[in-house]
């Protein structure tokens, strides 16, 4: 069915704006001016009003001082990857259509698909940095694979992450964990293009292929010399930025809310009791990662701690990927940008099961 999103006029107008390097106007399926967006703005202000609480309260067990100090926590983790994926967005917004997918390769092909991984793997941002980012160049044109493999891949790959995971678990285990998360995200971006292209899940409307005479090299030089680099032009591509991630600040503004409400409220289990190297034990460490959402940064600690502690390898490797497999962040944002319920939800239906399969084998087999 034809919506707001995906008229011919307005394919038509995205088709004449390809090749320029202006920022494309906002998205009709923003809000209606006018309304006031609720989980916005009543996500932001808890989070506000905690962070700024926090700095006039003395430590204590108290379940406001756990919120504040968990808010305080989890911003202090997510600005610098949140700030960035402001800028790349707004940067790729900037970037003609065909240098983008010129980049990441074809759509529904293996090696488009294996292009879109590597690229999840290179770049430097947390979960929700890169989140971001996937959806943008799911606008610019990228398949569904493309972006679920990127988004996949991504989470904790990060150059910083690694070197901190490789301190505390070792090269060996850390190379092991990257070499398996890429397979699953390889594996689930062939498989959600397959289900594009039989009709199983709805096709992305902005799909783009390059035309016969496109050069990179050409179109890459042209942009370099005709870019505007003045400070009101850096200054736009900012603002731009913000306006293209307002939809992932307001589901991680809430999931802020969320975790912080738990940590207050749920009294935290031992891990040596309850995630160890068994099939419970993976299933409850599943279970903990989709209730209990962390950012890239929280999830490392705790996940070398369920090798050092529980020696259970397998249920650290389900934690890490369990966020970009379950996270109610990324679940909600693929719905609004999809514009599917069904595509969001067949994240974790595609993407858990192969998780638990492998992590089962690092338990029985290298445990």
């Amino acid at each position: 069915m034809s919506n707001c999103c995906s008229t011919d006029k307005q394919q038509e107008t995205n088709s004449a704006k390809d090749n320029s390097m202006q920022p494309q106007s906002a998205d009709c399926c923003e809000p209606v001016k006018g309304s006031i967006d609720w989980l916005l703005w009543g996500g932001s202000s808890f989070v506000v009003l905690a962070f700024i609480s926090y700095w006039f309260q003395s430590p204590s067990e108290s379940w406001w001082y756990i919120i504040s100090a968990t808010t305080v926590e989890m911003l202090d983790a997510m600005w610098i990857g949140m700030l960035l994926g402001v800028v790349i967005v707004g940067w790729l917004s900037r970037l003609p259509r065909d240098l983008i997918i010129a980049t990441i390769g074809k759509g529904q092909t293996t090696s488009g698909i294996f292009r879109a991984t590597m690229a999840g793997l290179l770049f430097d941002l947390c979960n929700h940095g890169i989140l971001m980012v996937g959806m943008k160049l799911y606008e610019r044109g990228a398949s569904i694979g493309q972006v679920m493999a990127f988004i996949i891949a991504s989470p904790w790959n990060s150059f910083t992450l690694t070197f901190i995971l490789i301190g505390l678990i070792g090269w060996q285990w850390t190379l092991c964990f990257i070499a398996f998360s890429l397979v699953i995200a390889w594996t689930s971006g062939i498989i959600f293009d397959r289900l594009a292209m039989s009709g199983v899940l709805p096709q992305n409307e902005n799909l783009h292929e390059l035309t016969s005479d496109f050069s990179f090299k050409e179109t890459l030089t042209k942009l370099i010399k005709e870019a505007d680099y003045t400070p009101n032009a850096l200054i736009n591509m900012f603002i731009n930025g913000f306006k293209d991630s307002r939809m992932v600040f307001r589901w991680v503004f809430v999931g802020i809310v969320l975790v912080a409400l738990v940590r207050a409220f749920v009294p935290p289990e031992s891990f040596n009791l309850w995630f160890g190297a068994t099939a419970s034990g993976l299933f409850l460490t599943l279970i903990a990662a989709t209730i209990i959402e962390v950012c890239s940064e929280g999830s490392t600690p705790i996940a070398a701690d369920l090798i050092t502690r529980a020696s259970a390898p397998g249920n650290s490797f389900t934690f890490l990927m369990a966020g970009a497999s379950t996270d109610y962040t990324e679940i909600m944002v693929l719905k609004d940008t999809t514009k599917s319920w069904k595509t969001a939800l067949f994240l974790p239906l595609i993407t858990v099961p192969q998780v638990l399969f492998i992590g089962w084998i690092m338990n029985t087999g290298f445990a």
